[in-house]
């Protein structure tokens, strides 16, 4: 069997060596290695992927929700509502702008951001709402967009793990993750659904007036040179990292199947162990769907039950099979963001998940006899512990 790694993106990278390096190589007998065509190409690109009128490429995914919430002019003090659950540049950038992070529990089961808890935080200072798209499903899109426009509040969404999946309204439409609120987020870190071979990360909106406002901000606040009209940032993709998502995009698509074929095989080979919760499909889905795109996996996140998700993690260790714990400790306990505000009461199911959440192996070059070695060995240990 083919060493198991939590992600594989050298198989990834063979299968599409020669369209990757040719465009590398590009790049480099150009030379246009800011802002060239290649950047402008991933761009037009992207934008037709997603439905969406504007993609901004910026550095990371980090500097694309600072980006956002600079572009809203939003004041010191201002409150921005987001998720108890996720890492931890989501309220990293809210804290640097001087603003307010408001944290909310999470549903137990889609680990996504709790709608009715939303409304429950919100004051007279609240400007923003930022939901999580967390390992690869989106939140519920719907209330989020229902409670902004009923409180005249912002929608930032953070797609940085879920870069394909889609939400499907009650209407029937269904839109791409970060193209519903106000201005979308995402990142390209390498191990991301597209991921180049650096940092990288982009912007979207439907809004002309937000797309060009945060056109300035990456690029110092310009929009003719030397001429900074706007407090902007140094965040550009370079041409190297857009070549490399410009080869990938066209294969986004069957990356998020092959991630959704091998979650079903998980999850069947799983589900008779009482010790186990395996995910749960929101937005209509209690199953991978052959035409739905509602979870693309960016994790395949299972609970354990009993206490022994620490004593699994050593015996996974210990046969060197990869997983990871996202994320073992609350931001409401975290040292940077505690606030006297915070009850942990007002936690329970984050507090939960914390303890019990581990993520295995997923990736697109996963082999259903990895899969079925990986689950073998974590029900034999649950059923005999």
């Amino acid at each position: 069997m083919k060493k198991i790694q939590m992600v594989d993106l050298q198989s990834q990278y063979n299968k599409i060596k020669d369209v990757v390096d040719s465009s590398i190589i590009s790049v480099m007998e150009n030379a246009s290695f800011i802002n060239g065509p290649t950047v402008k190409s991933f761009q037009k690109n992207l934008e037709d992927y997603l439905g969406v009128k504007h993609v901004i490429p910026c550095a990371n995914g980090t500097d694309a929700l600072q980006i956002a919430m600079m572009s809203l002019d939003l004041k010191p003090g201002d409150e921005v509502i987001t998720t108890n659950f996720t890492f931890a540049a989501t309220v990293e950038v809210i804290s640097l702008l001087n603003l307010k992070p408001v944290l909310v529990d999470v549903e137990l089961d889609s680990f996504n951001i709790d709608c009715n808890k939303i409304k429950k935080a919100i004051t007279s200072k609240t400007k923003a709402i930022v939901p999580v798209h967390l390992f690869g499903q989106s939140a519920d899109m719907e209330k989020v967009m229902q409670i902004a426009k009923e409180y005249n509040l912002f929608v930032i969404e953070d797609n940085a793990q879920a870069i394909g999946a889609t939400f499907q309204f009650s209407s029937g439409i269904k839109r791409k993750t970060g193209t519903i609120g106000d201005i979308g987020t995402t990142s390209f870190f390498p191990s991301k659904n597209l991921g180049c071979f650096g940092d990288g990360g982009a912007l979207f909106t439907n809004n002309d007036d937000l797309a060009y406002k945060i056109r300035g901000i990456v690029n110092h606040g310009m929009y003719e040179r030397y001429h900074h009209d706007v407090v902007g940032v140094n965040s550009r993709l370079d041409s190297v990292q857009a070549a490399v998502l410009d080869a990938k995009l066209p294969h986004l698509n069957s990356y998020n199947k092959s991630r959704q074929t091998s979650a079903k095989k998980y999850t069947e080979l799983l589900k008779g162990c009482d010790k186990i919760k395996t995910p749960m499909f929101s937005n209509g889905c209690i199953d991978v769907c052959s035409n739905c795109h509602c979870h693309v996996f960016h994790q395949y996140t299972i609970r354990i039950l009993s206490d022994k998700r620490n004593d699994l993690s050593k015996y996974l260790s210990d046969l060197k099979i990869p997983f990871g714990i996202y994320y073992p400790i609350p931001l409401h306990r975290q040292k940077a963001y505690k606030n006297k505000d915070y009850d942990d009461e007002d936690f329970l199911n984050t507090n939960l998940l914390s303890s019990q959440v581990i993520s295995l192996p997923m990736h697109s070059e996963l082999t259903d006899e990895q899969i079925e070695y990986i689950s073998g060995k974590i029900t034999k240990f649950l059923s005999q512990s």
